[in-house]
């Protein structure tokens, strides 16, 4: 997912800068000194927004949520085939990998165990949000006959994200996006029981 706009208040300035820190470096790697340095203000500026590194991160989530759940209505409102709409995630995952970065939530998914509470609580919740999309869209492709699979919609949904996110993390270590975009194609091919006549 992209940033929103520049010109607005500071605490959107932080979560810019943080969101880009996480993607890039992962949570653990980066410090309030880091933020400050590239706004040009006090460490203690950025704790009267977020008094806590914790509160930055669950913002932080909160904040990439909404502009998940804003492309995925997007998607939604643009119509398309079931095909179109599963093409339009894979291509929120491309675009975040072009910029030689990783969708933030799942950096901070590596880093699970060393997180406050509160931020692994909001991330669960950005997964079961993508997840719960994305297992009507396959639902209702599979009625349509676009898709073929026999297991319950929420567990391709799961695999479908997972093998998204693993995917995407495996390209930007190589340096190779089109490995994503080899394993993502791939990945729409078997749902489409395409696969199968290979």
């Amino acid at each position: 997912m992209t940033k929103r706009s520049s010109g607005i208040d500071t605490p959107q300035k932080i979560l810019d800068i943080a969101q880009g820190l996480v993607q890039t470096r992962g949570f653990n790697a980066f410090s309030y000194g880091d933020i400050a340095r590239q706004l040009n203000v006090t460490k203690a500026s950025l704790h009267y927004h977020f008094p806590s590194k914790a509160d930055l991160g669950q913002a932080l989530i909160t904040s990439y949520e909404a502009q998940f759940a804003d492309a995925l209505s997007a998607i939604d409102a643009s119509g398309g085939t079931s095909t179109d709409k599963v093409m339009a995630l894979v291509g929120l995952y491309e675009n975040v990998l072009a910029k030689n970065h990783t969708c933030l939530c799942g950096m901070l998914a590596a880093e699970f165990e060393t997180l406050p509470q509160p931020m692994q609580s909001a991330l669960d919740h950005f997964f079961d949000m993508c997840e719960l999309w994305l297992e009507n869209v396959l639902i209702e492709g599979r009625r349509l006959g676009d898709f073929h699979f026999d297991e319950p919609g929420r567990e391709v949904a799961q695999y479908v994200i997972a093998t998204l996110e693993g995917a995407m993390i495996l390209a930007r270590s190589h340096g190779s996006p089109e490995r994503f975009r080899a394993a993502s194609h791939r990945l729409v091919a078997s749902l489409a029981g395409k696969m199968r006549d290979r």
